[in-house]
């Protein structure tokens, strides 16, 4: 199905084309194997109407008099996830704190751990302070199949961990289990946004719930991930996010002065159902001999112990999501990535080195979604897919080794096998 800013388009390039050259130009559909967003077929045509309502909103640039800022980010969703893709490193959000006695401080009496780079008219944007030791750039993610990954009962995520590594493989992926002393459920009470997402199941695990989104997941659901999105990347304020963001560093505790909240609980319930019913990215080239010779050399050397190939949804209000199988390609897990990704921050209970296993499914087309020249990992550091997996050291160092020592016709096989993702 096309989207419709994207119909809208086609329907218009037919007239320009007469008008240009005096010869009809009937462009086709996009080719589904190559476009990242769409929602999952089978979809009422109340739900499609409510998806439609979503990628509006989604695609929503705020100004001022919206309630934009004053300190903000991006002034959309979609400015930082084009074509619900991956984001490109000149857009990177800025995290930062510093090491102490005590532990790690996200420096909130300074603005911190988010920066707002950006300010609206009148108001002064953030900068990192002089006291940070610590920053980490963190680069948009591509937003397609997330119901799939929200489906997903905690159950099954605590199935796949193994924190003292019991199997002897190298890899001791652990939950982020996330409670009321982390900064993004101090802007956004977890306690809420569960009960507020009742399609899921997410239940407290001695007061602390399982985290699935973010690159340190630190979101339980989409609800949770959205809401805190309007507010620390846009300054919009929400039922779940009633206040907005001010200056710290001025001392000023000015506001927009537009009356909370600046996104009804209507646009934030159609955003997140609009994220829901995104379909998974498609696969392209699986039956070539060569993708599938790379599919199994990426298991024979231990890839697949942290990006799972295949996972099973759990009960959902959705019923094309509800009990589905689908190939997101992680375990949504915190794994030990070695220094070779250590920055220095720490959010939660993740450790500098610590990542949540980054789902694999549309790697292949992150290069067009990116316009034209990939960037990988959390913060867009690798350029080629080989890069990725050279910085891949700590739990994942057995596999970049196996990686490196496999002959150039075999790497190749296993590239071209990542690109059919």
């Amino acid at each position: 199905m096309i989207r419709h800013r994207r119909l809208v388009r086609l329907l218009l390039l037919p007239s320009v084309a007469l008008l240009a050259c005096g010869e009809p130009f009937l462009p086709g559909a996009p080719d589904a194997t190559t476009t990242l967003d769409g929602p999952i077929d089978g979809l009422s045509p109340t739900q499609v109407a409510t998806h439609l309502r979503g990628d509006g909103e989604f695609a929503r640039r705020f100004a001022a008099t919206d309630g934009l800022g004053p300190l903000f980010v991006a002034t959309s969703c979609e400015s930082c996830h084009v074509g619900d893709g991956k984001g490109h490193p000149l857009f990177d959000i800025t995290r930062f704190g510093r090491r102490t006695a005590n532990g790690f401080d996200g420096m909130a009496a300074d603005g911190g751990p988010q920066l707002q780079n950006r300010a609206i008219l009148g108001f002064a944007a953030e900068r990192i302070p002089p006291g940070a030791t610590a920053t980490a750039r963190f680069m948009a993610p591509s937003v397609t199949g997330l119901g799939y990954l929200e489906a997903l009962e905690d159950a099954t995520i605590l199935a796949h961990a193994d924190p003292n590594d019991a199997n002897g493989d190298g890899v001791s992926g652990r939950p982020s289990l996330v409670d009321s002393t982390d900064f993004i459920a101090d802007l956004v009470s977890v306690s809420d946004v569960a009960a507020g997402a009742a399609q899921t199941r997410h239940q407290p695990h001695q007061g602390k719930y399982v985290g699935r989104f973010g690159k340190k997941a630190r979101t339980i659901n989409l609800l949770h991930q959205t809401v805190f999105a309007y507010s620390e990347d846009m300054g919009i304020t929400t039922e779940h996010v009633p206040r907005d963001l001010y200056n710290r560093q001025t001392g000023s505790q000015a506001t927009d002065g537009v009356a909370d909240p600046e996104a009804a609980a209507s646009v934030v319930d159609a955003v997140v159902f609009y994220l829901r019913t995104l379909r998974p990215p498609p696969r392209r080239n699986a039956d070539d001999a060569a993708v599938r010779e790379g599919e199994q050399l990426f298991s024979q050397i231990g890839c697949a112990a942290c990006h799972i190939p295949t996972l099973r949804a759990g009960v959902s209000d959705i019923p094309q999501v509800s009990g589905a199988s689908f190939a997101p390609y992680t375990d949504l897990l915190l794994h030990d990535m070695g220094p070779e990704l250590d920055d220095g921050y720490t959010e939660g209970d993740a450790a500098p080195s610590e990542w949540r296993t980054a789902p694999l499914w549309g790697v292949g087309l992150a290069e067009r979604a990116q316009g034209g020249g990939a960037h990988y990992l959390h913060d867009g550091r690798a350029t080629t897919l080989r890069d990725a997996i050279r910085l891949h050291g700590g739990e994942g160092g057995r596999s970049r080794t196996a990686f490196d020592r496999l002959p150039p016709s075999q790497q190749e096989r296993l590239l071209a096998f990542l690109r059919s993702l």
